[in-house]
């Protein structure tokens, strides 16, 4: 299993962690990938099978203080993040001129 990050654009959102099966990540995650945006997974998948997938992973909360490491990051509505993560990894987030942000 593979623990995913939620950050929701919501005002009230709590940014929890789900857990995903090995193939369940892959199908939202591209390859070498540790961040994604809901519309472009939307854009690469099949909403039929990212529906279901995504009924089971709510269904698999961890609690924070339980998590044992996060492996990816999944945006909802915050599109305007794009630009400091233009390759999609975590690791190699960036300012929007292109300075490290680490």
């Amino acid at each position: 299993m593979k623990n995913i990050q939620i950050f929701d654009g919501a005002e009230n959102a709590v940014y929890d962690i789900f857990a995903a099966t090995d193939e369940e990540f892959a199908l939202i995650f591209s390859p070498s990938t540790d961040v994604a945006f809901i519309d472009e997974v939307y854009e690469q998948q099949s909403a039929e099978i990212l529906d279901t997938i995504f009924t089971a992973i709510w269904q698999r909360r961890v609690q924070k203080s339980q998590a044992m490491g996060i492996h990816g990051i999944l945006f909802y509505e915050n599109e305007h993040k794009k630009v400091y993560y233009p390759t999609r990894r975590d690791e190699e987030a960036v300012n929007p001129e292109g300075s490290q942000l680490r």
